[in-house]
């Protein structure tokens, strides 16, 4: 991946923007109040938390800045030949459409980014079905402007608490990014 695409800044949560191409992870912890994700640079930092709803059959998840600001909403939208997850923001605007999409080989899903101004874009992710990487790809320049992975390791596996690299490009938001790996995650379980 480039440190420079050619691509619309994506500028929802723009505090999240990485202003050069950064490496986040994102941590699986499971609880009785449901799952959630510690979200950190690779220096150990905190970047945000996403928390779990408990007994919820969407699998809501809402992710809040170090501060305790509510950012967004993940769930799942039932009713839909595919698998089909939904991001709105604190004020409960939807800023994304997750859809997943029949493939032979390996996962492919579009993401639709909806601003307040009334554009949107369109993002691909595509990766294999084990769930260990994916890449997020602006289909206008085919350009990756993120790519995660699954970091393995025996004891995650078996407790069902993955981790997960998150690599971003620059004037790409990482809040985001987060959200759509958090999505591929439930998508291909």
């Amino acid at each position: 991946m480039s440190n420079r695409v050619d691509h619309h800044e994506i500028d929802i949560f723009k505090p999240f923007m990485a202003m050069l191409t950064q490496t986040i992870i994102l941590k699986k912890k499971i609880s009785p109040m449901g799952c959630s994700f510690e979200i950190n640079f690779e220096n150990g930092h905190p970047l945000m938390l996403v928390n779990g709803k408990w007994r919820s059959l969407s699998g809501r998840k809402k992710g809040y800045d170090l501060s305790g600001k509510h950012l967004f909403e993940i769930y799942k939208e039932h009713f839909h030949l595919h698998p089909t997850y939904i991001v709105k923001d604190g004020q409960a605007n939807r800023i994304m459409e997750i859809k997943s999409s029949i493939q032979i080989h390996g996962f492919k899903a579009t993401a639709t980014l909806m601003y307040h101004n009334g554009q949107s874009d369109t993002l691909v992710m595509k990766g294999n079905w084990i769930d260990t990487y994916a890449d997020i790809v602006d289909p206008i320049s085919n350009a990756p402007i993120a790519r995660f992975s699954r970091i393995l390791s025996s004891r995650g596996e078996v407790f069902g608490q993955q981790t997960y690299a998150l690599t971003v490009v620059t004037d790409v938001n990482m809040a985001l990014m987060s959200a759509l790996c958090i999505c591929h995650a439930y998508m291909v379980r």
